[in-house]
């Protein structure tokens, strides 16, 4: 994992500061702030259609906010000069081409961004994909272009990983695989921010909860804090964005 200073001083921070975004009339992001930190698991938390992919694209560089910022390592996307390096991410699937290999995809990648082919075999093996390597990708479960989609975002051996809804299509094994590795990797130091509107599946690996509905952030804060008076994360999350919801 490759760290690197940012401008502020704080390694591998992500900052989301008062965001906005519109879709012609609508408000699809209504001042969303939070913060996600080194040596912790932030989970992104919120039905469908709440602006968890919308903030996440923004942070990421793949849209433009109307207001506010997002950056990693104090920097915008954009601004980064190795970004995958820097940050790893996984947004709907794999992003590989149906009739390419897993490994054709990883080497694409790895040249695109001066990463050694080294690092192809190595996350190829994290993920557990090394023995379907050649088969093409259009022939993988969902769970396996989640697996794949994962070593795309460990290629860079970045501080950061954003991922979206990565336990998706993952059965009982695979879920708990995953928490394993996330949880490795924030134990060694890294950021890890993942959306995801399955509570039960992150509620056992979080850290840190962010709750979005209707575009607003409605809690924010370290697992205990947020659940204090509930019976457990899933019974915190319906009864805030019910409450949400009526206002």
């Amino acid at each position: 994992m490759t760290r690197r200073a940012a401008s502020d001083g704080v390694v591998g921070m992500i900052l989301i500061e008062q965001l906005v975004k519109r879709h012609g009339t609508r408000t699809v992001l209504d001042r969303v702030g939070f913060r996600a930190v080194p040596g912790r698991v932030t989970a992104f938390l919120g039905p469908n259609g709440a602006g968890k992919s919308s903030t996440l694209r923004i942070l990421l560089g793949l849209d433009r906010p109307d207001g506010g910022r997002a950056t990693l390592d104090g920097h915008r996307y954009r601004e980064l000069a190795s970004p995958l390096r820097t940050v790893g991410s996984m947004l709907d699937g794999s992003g590989a081409h149906r009739s390419r290999t897993a490994r054709a995809h990883l080497a694409w990648v790895a040249r695109s961004n001066g990463i050694g082919r080294h690092r192809i075999d190595a996350v190829l093996d994290r993920v557990g994909l090394t023995e379907h390597a050649r088969v093409r990708v259009g022939r993988y479960s969902l769970g396996m272009g989640q697996r794949l989609g994962l070593a795309t975002a460990l290629l860079g051996e970045p501080a950061i990983l954003v991922l979206d809804e990565p336990v998706n299509g993952l059965d009982p094994d695979g879920i708990r695989w995953i928490r394993g590795l996330l949880r490795g990797h924030a134990d060694a130091g890294g950021t890890v921010l993942l959306s995801s509107h399955l509570i039960s599946e992150v509620a056992g690996l979080a850290d840190d909860i962010v709750m979005i509905a209707g575009g607003r952030i409605i809690a924010t804060g370290p697992l205990a804090e947020v659940t204090r008076g509930y019976a457990d994360l899933e019974d915190a999350f319906f009864a805030l964005t019910a409450e949400q919801a009526t206002r």
